[in-house]
């Protein structure tokens, strides 16, 4: 089965699985059910009420909990595919709103199709103006992530018409509302941090430029926006737009499973993305290299990283799925050196150990061997420091980009007429039924 085969038909093959309980001397068949590319399945939906067992899978690293449409990935061979789409080519060809078309949509928009959308997503850029005071009820020191759970939330509150989810039209609104107001409400969260006055979105920039244009220009002049970085902006989103069933997706079609409202449900996925092996992965790639220090030290940091009895690891090299290389930081290792090149910053002396890390794991044998490449966090944390983003907003900004793909998540969800309810089973190795009792009785 390959990749471009679209003729093939996803179902069940006539394969089954045949299990034997040794207990009962039972034996039960599963069917084995095919998708368009990829492993197939088996279908264990009857599995507890044929033999009245669970299966077991912490983490769930081998269920399939839905059947979608959307993204895939092949770890082995550094495929990333969104609709059909390599990624590569989405991140040099495409924009991210037309990237936020395709996931939505299912297929890449007509011109007039395409200038329809960048039009709405434009003019829903701005947030109602009572949400001001919502942002003044945090401390100034709040972390961005909460303020953006908070917000995001909160959007329930002030737009009535577009949260009943069975009604199509509202869906497409909220879903509209969500993808053009993300940008204002990140780039207002890092304003209210740094105590300067919020920038309202201008409907003649471009997506990623008008969410730099709102984080980093003040009213005393104007924020010069460079060509190169703006590009890069819009890379990093396209790249980050959607990653299959992650932590943070399975949080928002969980969530929404039980009925609730789509901004509640980003909202969850925003709280599941701010953990730290999820969302803050780039974040810990600046915390290493401020820990490394100076370019001299990187030998040690690096001889450090081959000794297995030694608990320090590169952060940014490698990744859980992709076990070859991350094809999203093919795209970012060009867009890296042209905002450092543009910036003029190759010489920052973090950034320049940066290089010098991407150097020796690019030539060493042991890096090279083992496929510990730079990853995309490696390359968007470098990117994002040069563009002076504090780390506090690196998550932000996969934030951003991530909420496109919660959406389309979220509305396959909502539309797939096999939905029901989350309601994952246990293994209890608690106590048994014992009897109560009484506090002048124990021990």
């Amino acid at each position: 089965m390959t990749e471009g085969s679209s003729a093939i038909k996803p179902g069940v093959t006539g394969d089954i699985v045949t299990l034997k309980d040794h207990r009962s001397g039972k034996s039960f068949d599963f069917p084995v059910v095919d998708g368009s590319v990829g492993p197939s399945v088996v279908d264990v939906r009857k599995f507890y009420g044929d033999t009245g067992y669970f299966t077991y899978d912490p983490g769930y690293t081998s269920t399939g909990s839905c059947e979608s449409k959307i993204t895939y990935i092949d770890g082995d061979e550094g495929v990333l595919l969104y609709r059909g789409y390599p990624i590569e080519e989405l991140a040099e060809n495409s924009s991210f709103l037309e990237v936020c078309q395709l996931l939505l949509e299912g297929e890449l928009p007509s011109a007039e199709r395409k200038v329809a959308f960048e039009t709405h997503i434009t003019y829903h850029t701005m947030l109602h103006e009572q949400l001001q005071y919502f942002y003044r009820g945090f401390r100034r020191d709040a972390h961005p992530m909460a303020v953006m759970v908070g917000v995001a939330g909160a959007l329930s509150a002030f737009y009535h018409d577009s949260t009943d989810i069975y009604d199509e039209k509202q869906r497409i609104i909220a879903s509209h509302r969500l993808i053009a107001k993300m940008p204002t409400i990140a780039a207002w969260a890092y304003k209210y941090s740094t105590g300067q006055p919020f920038i309202y979105p201008r409907n003649d920039l471009s997506y990623a430029a008008n969410f730099l244009h709102m984080t980093f220009a003040t009213p005393c002049e104007e924020y010069d926006i460079h060509r190169s970085v703006a590009r890069a902006m819009d890379r990093i989103f396209i790249l980050h737009a959607d990653h299959e069933q992650n932590a943070s997706t399975s949080t928002v079609r969980l969530a929404g499973s039980s009925g609730a409202n789509p901004f509640a449900c980003i909202a969850a996925g925003i709280a599941s993305l701010w953990g730290p092996a999820h969302g803050g992965a780039n974040e810990a790639v600046l915390t290493m290299l401020g820990e490394i220090g100076t370019k001299d030290r990187v030998p040690e940091f690096v001889k450090r990283a081959k000794d297995k009895d030694d608990s320090f690891r590169l952060m940014g090299f490698g990744h859980r799925v992709y076990k070859n290389y991350d094809p999203r930081a093919a795209v970012l290792r060009q867009s890296c050196h042209e905002v450092l090149e543009e910036l003029g910053v190759q010489h920052e002396p973090l950034l320049d150990l940066a290089m010098e890390l991407e150097r020796i794991a690019l030539e060493d044998d042991y890096f090279v061997k083992r496929k510990l490449f730079p990853n995309v966090d490696f390359y968007s944390g470098i990117i994002l420091r040069a563009m002076g983003f504090p780390t506090s907003m690196f998550t932000v900004l996969f934030a951003v980009a991530r909420t496109v793909g919660w959406i389309a998540q979220w509305k396959e969800m909502i539309e797939d007429p096999q939905q029901k309810i989350g309601r994952p089973r246990q293994l209890y190795t608690g106590h048994v039924k014992r009897p109560y009792v009484p506090v002048e009785k124990r021990g």
